[in-house]
């Protein structure tokens, strides 16, 4: 059945490319959310361990808290994450769907389509222009956290929650954090095909034919044959222990300082008066 054959390859080519670049978004939205919770908190255990000496003082974030704030998280691992797979899934249908399998792409050409994937989800063709990243959709809820809809029983937990959430939702919706998102992304992306570029290597037949060889434009494969390389990518990404992936971003110069300016943020005196 040549048809159902074909059918099935065009099927695993979307979703190849779809599982290793929800891979790549996933982790960097997962790694920079952290920092900035964790550091949001740190700076709240901070002033609260400073208050100690005073009587009578109520914590700011006491562990009850932090649980229920942490846990927030899982708005990305649930329907933040169902909804990126979507919006990728059609993002890679239109920039692949139309490529035949028999067609060779070089790793230049590889990483346009990944460019061209990337300005659909994050919206980068669009006219409508914020200060924001549109990824932030998916780390937090749009609408306000559910808590705060209740019309009653809110308890001081609620409260202290629900302060550190809208807290959390202005600092993810602020410049800083958009550009340090957006440089995660572009190593995630970058190292991404420094692991495909080892596949793309010259044979000692195209070096003897052209002499010095460019290896990111003059060889190329056919489609067929980079699904199985770029479905392979997603364990390197997710898998890996411990993952390289991840120390490489936490080790970016960017994400220490903006993670640095968070916790100096909400680790003064002032957050009391707020």
């Amino acid at each position: 059945r040549p048809a159902n054959k074909l059918e099935i390859w065009e099927d695993l080519k979307i979703i190849s490319f779809t599982r290793s670049i929800v891979a790549v978004y996933s982790t960097c939205m997962l790694v920079v959310l952290l920092r900035v919770q964790l550091n949001i908190i740190g700076g709240y255990i901070y002033l609260d361990n400073a208050a100690l000496c005073k009587n009578g003082t109520t914590p700011l974030a006491p562990p009850e808290v932090q649980q229920q704030y942490l846990s927030s998280i899982q708005h990305l691992l649930g329907d933040g994450l169902t909804e990126l797979i979507t919006i990728v899934k059609q993002a890679v249908h239109k920039v692949f769907g139309s490529i035949s399998l028999k067609h060779t792409l070089s790793l230049l050409e590889l990483e346009q389509k990944f460019k061209d994937i990337r300005k659909v989800v994050e919206h980068k063709d669009s006219d409508q222009i914020t200060s924001y990243s549109p990824l932030c959709h998916y780390l937090m809820p749009d609408e306000e956290n559910p808590l705060a809809t209740q019309a009653c029983g809110l308890t001081e937990r609620d409260i202290a929650t629900i302060k550190l959430l809208n807290e959390t939702r202005d600092m993810l919706e602020s410049p800083d954090f958009s550009t340090v998102l957006s440089t995660c992304l572009n190593r995630g992306f970058s190292r991404l095909l420094d692991n495909m570029a080892e596949f793309f290597r010259p044979t000692e037949q195209d070096l003897a034919q052209n002499g010095s060889v460019n290896s990111l434009s003059s060889v190329s494969l056919p489609l067929a044959k980079i699904i199985p390389i770029i479905n392979g990518q997603i364990h390197s990404v997710c898998s890996e222990t411990p993952s390289h992936f991840v120390q490489d971003l936490l080790m970016m110069e960017q994400v220490k300082d903006f993670a640095a300016n968070v916790y100096e943020a909400f680790s003064t005196p002032q957050q009391l008066e707020k």
